[in-house]
């Protein structure tokens, strides 16, 4: 062993022990790797730097934009409302719809982002089911990691493997190379987990935490009595309100009506359009109204305006909650609006916004309240656009957002945009089929398109890319690179086939797959696979067989991280949420990794012969 590659093993231990330890950050550790290597002359500065040319690095940058523009559009909000909808109370329905979905979504954005999403909406189900959340958690971990098992672009490793095929002169492996192994996996998971579930008993302390919790537009409603105000009334043609803006037609001091928004079409879709006080209305506009009078009245407004009453599901525009936001908000005690009444302050005009509601001394006030002196300590439920709302907490000086209901966190600013942000995603997804484009080229093709149709902003698009997770991958491939310059990887090979060499290429799959889960359980999955991808091609020329069976088998292993807590974050996130101990991984995920490793060992094979 040469004294160059001493250097290489013994940076490469300190990498492993600082992110096992986790007492520096990944991306630092990956920038003082490169550092050493150029300082100690291991490797040129070309060299050290060569991931950062790298198209897998750009291609990664990009899928996370594409996963943000899936959030920001309320695609994958959407899954998990439909989920809850679909499964019903039933505990086996809601672990199958639950793991089949995340490892959907998961084939084309990140599994972490993925699982945070639908965390909430398990414990939602949880506690309407009355089970413990620690039956359903991880299952819903287990099937964050399997969605890198489904697409080429799932994960990182996948692609780090293909590039390493590239780099060699061979053709990668195509989008849908690992969906075969990736879906068996996923139906033995949801099997597996029916029944390990019953041995996931966590720690259900649940009960004794109850605390504060956020409200809900359900609460809210209740609290100050919005229940039957809420009124959806469509605008006929020829109605004295077409033309005519909001101010003008003075239907607060005539009907007694507040108009929250307006639906109205545009682009062959159906939008909500904030209301201010010009806003002009056009025929056929839905109203969406708050009135607290009687059924006369409201059929005098109806028919003097000519409306015509619409269905309008849910209790007081809860159905409406991505657009139609809903909190509560307090004057800070140096506010000079303090004693001035709801009119005198012109709120709708200064904020945009409807106050429908003010709470004192922890009641409900009746009536209208266009007049009532807003005094310290009372609490307005302002109802309106969630950007607003926002506006009203973030740069306003004379109010305190005091409570934000749990509905908040489903808003996405850009939910009307859904069907362009599936569009962009298929033809992503039929561009990389076509092998004509570059992957990394498709995927830039669909972040443009995904900000020409305001899916992401320019300045989300570069909030989503976790760029600790690039510089990591840029600064581990020059591990690999210099593993080779000095002699490692012929080392590591060797030993390899002193072990499993003589037992043919199943045997030695199995190395491959036992030894890369098992540096997986110290340093990330991309890390693991960086390093273990030319080690594996190495192995197969010095066989004689094909590489693929055994990139394919690296690729695999790299997303089989079910065994700990923090061998992934995906399962780290739901290690509180699930009340989970360190032991509970290892007692569910030691042999799910082995069932998965058995499934690997005898399907690669058949997908890519040695």
């Amino acid at each position: 062993m040469n004294r160059e590659l001493i250097w290489v093993l013994t940076l490469l231990l300190i990498a492993v022990v600082l992110f096992a330890t986790n007492k520096m950050r990944m991306d630092v550790v990956a920038l003082l790797v490169i550092l050493a290597f150029v300082l100690s002359g291991t490797l040129t500065v070309n060299e050290a730097f060569s991931g950062f040319s790298d198209p897998n690095v750009i291609l990664i940058a990009a899928l996370f934009i594409i996963g943000d523009g899936l959030v920001r559009t309320g695609v994958a909000t959407k899954l998990g409302a439909w989920l809850v909808r679909v499964a019903g109370s039933s505990e086996v329905k809601m672990l199958v719809l639950l793991m089949v979905t995340v490892a959907g979504l998961g084939a084309f954005m990140s599994s972490t982002g993925v699982v945070a999403i639908f965390i909430p909406v398990v414990l939602s189900v949880c506690a309407r089911m009355k089970t413990s959340p620690s039956r359903l958690m991880m299952p819903l971990s287990f099937a964050g990691l399997i969605s890198g098992m489904m697409t080429l672009v799932a994960t990182p490793p996948n692609l780090v493997v293909s590039s390493e095929l590239v780099r060699e002169g061979l053709n990668g492996f195509s989008f849908f190379s690992v969906t075969p192994i990736g879906l068996i996996i996923l139906v033995l998971g949801i099997g597996y987990m029916l029944v390990a579930r019953y041995a996931l008993k966590g720690q259900d302390d649940m009960a004794g935490k109850q605390g504060w919790r956020r409200s809900t537009f359900r609460d809210l409603i209740k609290t100050y009595r919005l229940a039957g105000r809420a009124r959806r009334l469509a605008i006929r043609p020829g109605s004295p309100m077409v033309g005519r803006r909001l101010d003008d037609l003075k239907l607060r001091e005539r009907y007694g009506a507040y108009v929250i928004g307006v639906e109205r079409w545009r682009r062959f879709r159906k939008v909500i359009v904030n209301v201010n006080g010009v806003t002009e209305f056009r025929a056929r506009d839905v109203l969406l109204i708050d009135m607290s009078a009687s059924d006369v009245d409201l059929r005098q407004f109806c028919s003097e305006q000519m409306l015509e009453p619409m269905v309008l599901r849910g209790e007081y525009f809860s159905e409406q909650a991505l657009d139609v936001g809903m909190a509560e908000v307090a004057l800070i005690p140096e506010s000079e609006l303090t004693g001035k009444t709801l009119r005198q302050i012109g709120f709708r005009s200064r904020y945009g916004l409807n106050v429908v509601g003010m709470k004192r001394n922890g009641e409900a006030i009746s009536g209208a309240l266009a007049d009532e002196p807003v005094l310290l300590g009372d609490i307005l439920l302002v109802v309106g656009d969630w950007k607003l709302i926002s506006q009203l907490g973030q740069k306003n000086s004379d109010f305190l957002v005091m409570n934000l209901p749990v509905e908040e966190g489903e808003a996405s600013p850009a939910h009307s945009q859904a069907p362009h942000a599936i569009f962009c995603l298929a033809l992503m997804v039929a561009l990389m089929l076509t092998d004509e484009i570059p992957n990394a080229i498709a995927a830039i093709i669909a972040c443009l398109l995904m900000g020409k149709f305001r899916c992401v902003s320019v300045e989300s698009a570069y909030k989503a890319i976790h760029w600790p997770s690039i510089i990591l991958i840029v600064g581990m491939m020059p591990f690999a690179l210099a593993l080779q310059k000095t002699g490692g990887v012929d080392l590591i090979v060797r030993g390899l086939m002193d072990v499993g060499g003589g037992h043919g290429p199943y045997i030695m799959m199995v190395c491959l797959f036992v030894l890369c889960a098992t540096i997986g359980l110290f340093i990330s999955n991309t890390a693991t696979a960086v390093l273990m991808a030319p080690i594996a091609l190495a192995t197969a020329k010095t066989m004689g067989v094909s590489p693929y069976p055994f990139a394919m088998i690296i690729a695999m292993a790299a997303s089989a991280a079910f065994m700990t807590p923090v061998s992934s974050p995906v399962n780290t996130l739901v290690l509180g949420p699930g009340n989970y101990k360190f032991s509970d991984f290892v007692k569910i995920g030691v042999p799910f990794t082995i069932i998965v490793m058995v499934v690997c060992v005898l399907m690669v094979p058949l997908l890519f012969p040695f």
